[in-house]
């Protein structure tokens, strides 16, 4: 049977693309809330957590840290137990409930186990989707692919470009707890329209890789068993039995992940069979696995640091007199990075092209480099900006044109550095190492979550006084080691084997 087509694409991208929208809907209208709800006053009319903003940065970073983390169990549970298909739909479900939950007026035990059940979730989806998406295209040429790719990821950023709009505006406006009904909403209709429209997928994800039964006996028994010591962990916690401060744990965790990063790549360089150029391809992917990290580090920290700044020190009196406070939503503001991708990452695209055909395309270690001092030019406009403030007097809030500036620098940077980290990692792996490398990208990303809920929560109860300096810190920080990476890249493409 021929397949079904849309605009001369296999016709289940759609209904991926639509999944993937209303995931990331449900993602990013959760990650808009989060902190904000976190801080917000148990008292007040909407009623938040009451949490200090360092306690809500923590819980933020462990959050998102989680999501990525997640991200490599699901992808050996699809492809060892139920297959892409089944796990898609399941991490859907459990996305769902977990927001719904969340909706519930609860205490902060609950809405805590609610987080981790949302991460288990997208663990489950988020490298699936895109795995069933590669497989609609296995048999098409590689511009078609790419360009396949491409409009799957415009989905991922108009779901997260709308979710601010609609989650976040219910929740700040109106009531946290309808906002995270909204997200809940949103991955319930996805699922609808992924079960109708699943058909157009043909055989793509559905089965497992071919395992022997015993295998896959033993698989479910590693899954029962890792399942039955978390019920453990948990009820434990609830039972007060395991006292957990929130900070303590993202720190031990950041050691954790950093840790693992340092012994995997010291033990497959030391002990590894690989030949010269293989060791220096490996030791080039490290290098791009700190850079990730840090570069994260910092971008993440606008659903912390710039989503508290947005509510403190943003002049939001624009369209104000829609709201009962006078006030837009600071949410609004976690919409610019999406918006901002989906109009520049085709300007991107055709900039790289042309260059290529001049043969002046920088290389992957000058994007990775300026990807970086991107980074850290959005922090010197922020200090400009905490400057400002501080000049004005008290009382005195910026113009929003300082954050928007700083999200499109960050934006040009993550449009520099992302596509580029995947695409040379899968190349410069040896082939039997590539899952695994694969790997420590996501655990670089987990890792720079993780780091950036803490340093956006020390920012963030920070006083505005103290804020010009540490946003220079960190502009220091990132764009120190984008200029190394500049300096130093004609070095790394001799170890990529890219120059003799």
């Amino acid at each position: 049977m021929t397949q079904a087509t849309w605009l001369g694409h296999p016709r289940g991208l759609v209904t991926l693309f639509m999944t993937e929208f209303f995931e990331r809907f449900t993602y990013y209208g959760m990650r808009a809330l989060l902190v904000l709800f976190l801080t917000a006053a148990t008292t007040a009319g909407n009623a938040g957590l009451g949490l200090d903003s360092q306690a809500a940065g923590a819980i933020y970073g462990l959050y998102a840290g989680g999501v990525y983390l997640g991200s490599l169990p699901g992808g050996w549970i699809a492809d060892r137990l139920i297959g892409q298909r089944n796990a898609v739909f399941w991490g859907g479900v459990i996305i769902m409930l977990g927001n719904f939950t969340l909706s519930i007026p609860a205490g902060a035990p609950v809405f805590y186990l609610c987080l981790v059940i949302i991460v288990c979730g997208v663990g489950l989806l988020k490298p699936n989707i895109s795995a069933i998406v590669g497989e609609l295209y296995k048999d098409q040429p590689g511009a078609k692919r790419d360009a396949g790719f491409s409009l799957f990821y415009m989905g991922i950023n108009l779901g997260a470009t709308v979710a601010p709009l609609v989650a976040g505006t219910i929740g700040e406006a109106w009531n946290w707890r309808g906002g995270f009904f909204c997200a809940g909403l949103a991955m319930a209709l996805g699922l609808g329209l992924y079960k109708i429209q699943e058909k157009y997928l043909g055989d793509a994800g559905l089965h497992p890789h071919p395992t022997s039964p015993a295998e896959r006996e033993r698989g479910f028994k590693i899954l029962w068993g890792v399942l039955a010591a978390a019920v453990l962990l948990v009820g434990l916690v609830f039972a007060g039995v395991i006292a957990l401060d929130v900070t303590t744990l993202a720190k031990f965790a950041g050691y954790a992940m950093s840790s693992l990063g340092v012994i995997y790549f010291a033990s497959v360089l030391i002990f590894a069979d690989l030949t010269k150029e293989e060791r220096a391809k490996v030791g080039v992917i490290a290098i791009f696995f700190l850079c990730a990290a840090m570069f994260w580090a910092g971008f993440e920290q606008a659903a912390t640091t710039f989503n508290l700044f947005a509510q403190d020190y943003t002049n939001r009196s624009l369209f104000g007199g829609l709201f009962p406070d006078g006030v837009h939503p600071a949410s609004w503001y976690q919409t610019a990075n999406p918006l901002f991708v989906v109009l520049f990452a085709p300007v991107f695209a055709y900039v790289w092209v042309a260059l290529a055909k001049r043969n002046l395309d920088p290389s992957a270690p000058a994007k990775f480099g300026l990807g970086l001092v991107l980074l850290g030019a959005g922090f010197l406009v922020m200090m400009g900006a905490a400057q400002l403030i501080i000049a004005s007097g008290e009382g005195s809030k910026a113009a929003p044109t300082w954050l928007l500036m700083t999200y499109l620098l960050h934006t040009f940077g993550e449009l520099c550095l992302s596509p580029v980290g995947l695409s040379n990692v899968t190349k410069l792996a040896p082939q039997r190492f590539v899952g695994q490398m694969m790997g420590t990208w996501f655990l670089g990303a987990a890792l720079g979550n993780l780091i950036a809920g803490l340093v956006g929560g020390h920012v963030g109860s920070s006083t505005i006084q103290d804020m010009p300096h540490q946003f220079l810190q960190m502009a220091f920080i990132g764009g120190g080691a984008g200029l190394l990476m500049l300096v130093t890249s004609p070095w790394i493409r001799k170890m990529m084997g890219e120059m003799k």
